[in-house]
């Protein structure tokens, strides 16, 4: 199963308040803070929302 390691790179400031909510359900909580999430539907689409935010790769384990 695929795993993500999505990791916080940019501030939420001046992004919507659904941007900022989607990045505290995603378990991130401050800049540069990295989170493992199995790869699902759901993980995916919140990733999708606050792609500009965020850095994604793809982990084995």
């Amino acid at each position: 199963m695929a795993k993500f390691r999505v990791v916080w790179v940019k501030s939420g400031i001046g992004y919507s308040k659904v941007q900022k909510q989607t990045l505290k359900a995603l378990g991130l909580r401050r800049l540069n803070q990295s989170v493992v999430h199995a790869d699902s539907g759901v993980v995916r689409g919140m990733i999708n929302k606050v792609r500009h935010l965020v850095k994604v790769e793809e982990t084995s384990s």
